[in-house]
């Protein structure tokens, strides 16, 4: 797990356990013995590329660290129905309180991966790398977003505060391309920062308006038609690098990338998903 991501994960997993668990699982306090032990299986029931393996391990740590968690299978592993990701041992007790959690967690990592191999495998034979974004459910982006390199895919920013990304918006209030890069250039300097500058166009004058402020390092085409993509590729020639965004969808993802564009940002790639199927169910 990427270093950076651990302080998401770790604050993520608390809540989970605070939302699932509360002041306890009083239904197996009731009825399992606090010393009795068992085994678990994870057992994968779809076609599909597996994600949350890690995570799983960290929930399991962080609620018995006495379990005895044997890996199978690695994130990114392609799945069928019937193949077995890991096994868990311990305290019942402590197997049943953390079951859901690692379902939630696995199966959303999983459809979110599956998802993004499919669009990945669109793009064999080209340089286009398809990218998420900000579309994500509020609390799980960083899980999201693990789960889209799982399968393959990359990530754009995390969030607000690590990419300069000026949209329609942006340039509208602040009165232009022009006066908003130069404010962004500014603003940067003033504050001590370096971050990537990436600046949305809608139009092929636009990219004009970008190369006369300068210093932008990507340049995103909103809502162009591939014809419009393909000039425009062309206009920038390599000074930058180019990103397509807006109404692409799974069937067309292909017609952009040959346009020679070095990124597609997709929102399908975590806000219209369907979880993997999958069960952790008791076992020898």
């Amino acid at each position: 797990m990427e270093t950076q991501y651990i302080p998401f994960v770790d604050e993520l997993i608390e809540l989970a356990i605070r939302e699932d668990i509360g002041d306890g699982d009083h239904t197996s306090l009731a009825c399992i013995p606090a010393d009795e032990h068992g085994r678990m299986r994870l057992l994968c029931k779809q076609e599909g590329v597996i994600a949350g393996i890690e995570i799983a391990q960290r929930v399991l740590d962080r609620l018995d660290p006495q379990m005895v968690f044997e890996q199978v299978l690695r994130d990114g592993d392609r799945v069928k129905p019937g193949d077995v990701a890991f096994y868990v041992s311990g305290r019942l007790q402590s197997l049943l309180q953390a079951e859901r959690i690692l379902l939630n967690i696995m199966q959303r990592m999983s459809g979110v991966a599956t998802q993004t191999a499919a669009y990945v495998r669109q793009l064999e034979g080209l340089h286009t790398r398809v990218l998420d974004t900000r579309k994500t459910t509020p609390g799980m982006r960083v899980l999201d977003k693990m789960a889209v390199k799982i399968g393959g895919g990359g990530n754009h920013r995390m969030g607000l505060f690590d990419m300069i990304l000026l949209k329609d918006n942006h340039i509208d209030f602040a009165g232009g391309i022009r006066p908003a890069i130069e404010r962004v250039r500014a603003y940067l300097e003033e504050k001590g920062k370096r971050l990537p500058i990436e600046c949305e166009v809608r139009s092929l004058e636009d990219i004009d308006e970008v190369f006369a402020a300068g210093g932008v390092d990507r340049i995103m085409f909103d809502n162009f038609s591939p014809e419009m993509t393909r000039e425009a590729v062309r206009k920038v020639a390599g000074r930058c690098e180019t990103e397509s965004s807006g109404g692409i969808t799974f069937d067309t993802l292909r017609d952009y990338a040959a346009c020679g564009v070095d990124f597609i940002s997709v929102g399908a790639l975590t806000h219209q998903i369907k979880s993997l199927d999958m069960s952790l169910k008791a076992c020898e």
